[in-house]
């Protein structure tokens, strides 16, 4: 028995370590954290428990049966913030760029499917450049799985997500049906196709920032509702959104004690409006 139990524990570890060591590092480099770190700091200590974590991809095209990585790019499961359960998904963009595959997308299915059957709000961490292309028709069908549990979710339990990195297609597409979307300067972007497409199509020079960036989403287009300076800032502004959020359209809305009096002026409503809109 302790050979089965040390052997699990083997395979555990190279599960989290991902895309391995050198690629953990590069993502750091960035000033981003890995998938597990970021449900990490988001969720509290010791509530993790992980869904599907040794599953593998199923496509032979391109020899891609060489390459497989447990947990194929997505880290999927339920823990709790300040006691109150939540289901997370967070993409890690140490695996094959955080792309869908049809596995991939089969495990974030299987826990939007659980938020609604468990009236919990769901977040999903988005750090991944869309559809796996090696794949093709199959990886876009599980996407189409992914918005359909969107929109079931629509107005049942909330539903939030963090752009965490350069995001494109259906990793935006998802994001946008979503009810809250935040993101992270510098280092996040929300755009259909990247700048070397609408190069090549439009022969228009664009940066990533002036084509999906934080600054172009929270004050031109409204596609985001917020922006933070780095990941830790993010995720624990989102433990503070889920304390406002009731769990589902059945649940009863949080109360939260406030210590000032509701007699007393709050002078910052004065600039809650600009003088010139």
């Amino acid at each position: 028995m302790k050979d089965v139990l040390k052997e699990l524990e083997r395979r555990r570890e190279i599960a989290r370590m991902g895309g391995g060591k050198a690629r953990i590092d590069a993502q750091h480099q960035k000033g981003k954290l890995t998938a597990r770190e970021r449900i990490d700091v988001f969720l509290d200590e010791g509530s993790f428990e992980e869904f599907d974590m040794y599953v593998e991809h199923r496509s032979t095209d391109f020899s891609m049966e060489k390459t497989k990585i447990a947990g194929d790019g997505v880290v999927t499961g339920w823990g709790t913030v300040n006691g109150r359960p939540v289901y997370v998904f967070a993409k890690d963009f140490t695996v094959f760029g955080g792309s869908l595959s049809e596995a991939h997308a089969e495990k974030v299915v299987k826990v939007q499917e659980m938020a609604l059957r468990n009236r919990a709000p769901i977040i999903g961490l988005y750090d991944a450049g869309g559809a796996r292309i090696q794949e093709g028709v199959a990886a876009l069908g599980g996407y189409a799985e992914i918005f359909q549990r969107n929109v079931l979710a629509s107005g049942v339990i909330p539903q939030i997500s963090l752009i965490m990195g350069p995001c494109a297609g259906g990793d935006v597409y998802s994001p946008a049906m979503t009810d809250f979307i935040f993101m992270v300067r510098d280092t996040s972007y929300m755009f259909v196709t990247g700048p070397d497409v609408v190069k090549t199509v439009t022969n228009e020079t664009v940066t990533a920032e002036s084509l999906g960036g934080a600054s172009v989403h929270t004050t031109k287009s409204s596609i985001a509702d917020g922006a933070y300076d780095n990941d830790v800032e993010a995720l624990l502004q989102m433990r503070r959104l889920v304390d406002l959020l009731p769990a589902s359209n059945t649940s009863e809305i949080p109360e939260i004690e406030c210590y000032q009096s509701v007699t007393d002026h709050d002078l910052s409503l004065d600039r809650l409006i600009p003088d010139n809109a």
